[in-house]
């Protein structure tokens, strides 16, 4: 049963998932923030995985395929699992720990990916090195891209949460109360 609460989730990540769609910096989008976002909050973890993952292919199939895009995948559903970790305490401090976690995930998987699978650096430490030290320039968007976007996200729903009831998360004992006042 589709619930404002899921509507509302989905709706945010797709259009988060859009953005990718506009002109922008290199690297500073919001697909890590939208992989942090739905592992924080979608129920289901099957959800958590399907809905931003399946954002992120919705827009790749509109701006192209790339080489080795699979490890990019890998590299949002670690993300997503930093916010399975979300879930039960959603404080400031917490959210912006796991985006900047998320953000350092990403850039060593993917440029691990870079240098294991491409041709580019020799397949020696020195040639990680390279790697890793050719791509710190883009970690700068990324970081600030994955914490304005997460803040976006992470405060819109929250602001949207107490605006609108209907859309706050129902808790085992809130729904208790709710059924107990209903008088059922």
């Amino acid at each position: 049963m589709r619930t404002p609460r899921l509507s509302a989730l989905i709706l945010l990540i797709v259009a988060a998932a859009a953005t990718r769609l506009l002109p922008h910096p290199p690297n500073l989008t919001s697909v890590t923030a939208l992989a942090l976002f739905g592992g924080a909050y979608f129920a289901s973890p099957w959800l958590a995985f399907a809905v931003p993952l399946l954002a992120l292919l919705g827009s790749d199939l509109i701006l192209g395929f790339y080489p080795d895009m699979e490890v990019q995948y890998l590299s949002f559903a670690v993300v997503i699992c930093i916010g399975l970790t979300l879930r039960q305490q959603r404080s400031i401090a917490r959210v912006a720990s796991a985006a900047v976690a998320s953000a350092v995930s990403f850039f060593v998987l993917t440029n691990f990916g870079v240098w294991a699978l491409g041709t580019l650096y020799p397949k020696t430490l020195v040639g990680l090195e390279a790697c890793f030290v050719a791509a710190i320039p883009f970690f700068r968007n990324t970081l600030i891209g994955d914490l304005f976007y997460t803040a976006v996200l992470f405060g819109g729903f929250h602001l949207l949460e107490q605006r609108f009831t209907g859309l706050r998360e129902q808790t085992p004992a809130l729904e208790a109360a709710a059924f107990a006042a209903a008088g059922k």
